[in-house]
């Protein structure tokens, strides 16, 4: 359950930036809607699926000059008062000076149940003004099942399942279900 900082106006980024600079590194706060909100801490299936996806993704990435990583903000010109932290970001050119970018090539969700509303509504719609995203995966734990949301001339999704792979042509390889919830039960 994520907790909310209750103010009298919304933060911006630049002042949330300032003011999540000195909390601690285990207290992991976003900026949703004007507010800080700390996010809970994951539960094991959660992390075990961050790190199958980031691994598979970063050795992708490597290959075209980019990087994966677990916990960068994300940042849009068209919204001011949004830095969410998705699971895993890539990003391509050098290693990211700060924990936020604005220029992500693929974002992935793992969806807990606390946040899937959040992630499949304001998210998605945030995400969408991010110009350099090409794809978002929404990774279900709870099945496997992944959301591929792809930017073509508008958002496209499409459902893949069990048995098969994610396409990243941007990376110029797959993500296979397999790998995604490799020593996940369900």
């Amino acid at each position: 359950m994520a907790l909310a900082v209750k103010r009298e106006a919304r933060m911006r980024v630049a002042e949330y930036r300032r003011w999540v600079e000195p909390r601690p590194d285990e207290e992991r706060w976003e900026l949703l809607d004007g507010e800080p909100v700390l996010m809970a801490p994951p539960s094991a299936r959660h992390q075990r699926i961050v790190l199958n996806v980031a691994q598979r993704l970063d050795a992708l990435a490597r290959e075209r000059g980019c990087g994966a990583y677990p916990g960068l903000a994300i940042l849009s010109a068209a919204m001011d008062d949004y830095a969410p932290y998705p699971d895993v970001v890539v990003h391509c050119g050098p290693t990211p000076p700060t924990g936020f970018v604005d220029d992500p090539l693929v974002i992935v969700e793992v969806l807990s149940p606390g946040t899937m509303t959040n992630d499949r509504g304001r998210k998605l719609a945030f995400y969408a003004t991010v110009p350099s995203l090409q794809t978002l995966l929404i990774v279900y734990q709870n099945e496997p099942r992944i959301e591929v949301w792809r930017r073509d001339a508008d958002w496209a999704m499409e459902v893949i399942g069990p048995a098969e792979s994610v396409d990243l042509p941007e990376l110029g390889g797959t993500l296979p279900m397999t790998a995604i919830y490799d020593r996940v039960t369900f």
